[in-house]
């Protein structure tokens, strides 16, 4: 094999973009697409000119692909993976990987089982900022860490949320902010910083007409002692992301596009513990940290995978991996609504047993008209 035979599943935004990005990527062809919607489907076979598919099942047993990038909505990520690759292909899923955990660990399984690559649309490890930041915390830089933070503010319309009945709805996307615009930050924060422990959670509903949340923040708890805080809104602008890592021997900031480091030599405790100064502290100094040039945006996870397939390359986000990031969204969204502490990993069964009494509370919304299949223009970051 010297091409990696590329089937999407889903085409709306994600997937519609996810196709456009293919050319672009010398190891992969796109050679069949697949949408449950006649329209959208007839539009994708004459846009990209491939085969087309109304089932998952069809595309995955068709032999016309390879491996397949899932971009359907949440719930559908894990069962369509998991017959992907139990039929031999390769696998990528948008982000979030699932909503639920207990499925999650299904797309692993399956994975293991088969040996095929299964990796997550987690593209902003790619940015060169966080390849630096990543970098320094594996050199061991940073030293024990003492205290994390998460700042991770996004904007959603009321529009955005009225285009299609399966968003913000608890049958339809499992959650809000912390199911579709938090994954990124809350991928970064962990991957960085490392799993918390324990999370006690608040969350809440305050600009849109939606029923789940747009708005969630926690105070977790590490292994070690330390503490950090976690922020996920979409009602903020401007926009921003921005995590915080104090460690023994430093402090590390990082923002998109730029990330700051500062040395503290003789380390933060060490020095307290042994200096017969009253008002002394540690000294430190800011180090300038060099960027790297890296391929970023979906192409970057879409290359990686494929070469992974092809020739054992290491995948940047890793579906073992990445299963962390719904390990903390989950763990606030049931801390933040039985407002009390919950432990990670989260109890699987506890979380499947509250989200199907959110899904029995609430019924969903009508349509309001056809869906609105319009992809992100901010996709390619």
């Amino acid at each position: 094999m010297d091409i990696v035979r590329f089937g999407i599943i889903g085409m709306g935004g994600m997937g519609t973009g996810h196709a456009n990005n293919m050319p672009k990527i010398s190891e992969v062809k796109l050679t069949a697409v697949c949408d449950t919607d006649p329209v959208a489907l007839k539009t994708a076979m004459d846009t990209f000119d491939v085969p087309g598919f109304d089932n998952a099942t069809d595309l995955i047993n068709s032999g016309l692909v390879d491996a397949v990038l899932i971009a359907t909505p949440h719930y559908f990520h894990a069962p369509i993976a998991v017959e992907a690759m139990k039929a031999g292909l390769h696998v990528i899923s948008e982000k979030p990987m699932t909503v639920q955990l207990s499925e999650a660990d299904k797309m692993i399984q399956a994975a293991r089982e088969t040996g095929k690559v299964f990796g997550v649309m987690f593209q902003q490890r790619c940015l060169p900022e966080v390849q630096a930041a990543y970098k320094i915390i594996k050199e061991g830089r940073l030293g024990e860490i003492r205290r994390t933070m998460l700042i991770d503010a996004h904007f959603r319309s009321q529009a955005y949320y009225d285009s299609a009945t399966w968003r913000a709805t608890w049958r339809g996307e499992g959650g809000g902010v912390l199911m579709n615009q938090g994954p990124h930050g809350m991928d970064l924060f962990v991957w960085l910083g490392g799993l918390p422990s324990r999370v006690i959670a608040q969350r809440a509903t305050r600009q849109h007409n939606i029923e789940v949340e747009d708005e969630a923040l926690a105070i977790v708890n590490y292994p070690n002692g330390a503490t950090g805080f976690v922020y996920e809104t979409v009602n903020e602008a401007p926009t921003s992301t921005r995590i915080e890592l104090l460690g023994e021997y430093g402090k590390l900031v990082l923002e998109y596009g730029s990330v700051r480091f500062w040395e503290v030599p003789a380390g933060v405790r060490a020095f307290s513990d042994s200096t017969d100064q009253m008002w002394g502290r540690p000294e430190w100094r800011e180090v300038e940290v060099p960027l790297e040039p890296h391929e970023t945006g979906h192409a970057a996870i879409v290359r990686n995978v494929a070469r992974a397939i092809l020739q054992g390359e290491s995948l940047i986000s890793p579906g073992p991996e990445a299963i962390n990031q719904l390990e903390l969204a989950d763990a606030i969204l049931l801390s933040g609504f039985t407002g009390k502490p919950v432990d990670i990993p989260v109890d699987r069964a506890a979380f499947d047993k509250w989200l199907a009494r959110m899904k029995r509370r609430y019924p969903g919304k009508k349509s309001a008209g056809p869906a609105k299949r319009i992809t992100d223009p901010q996709f390619k970051k």
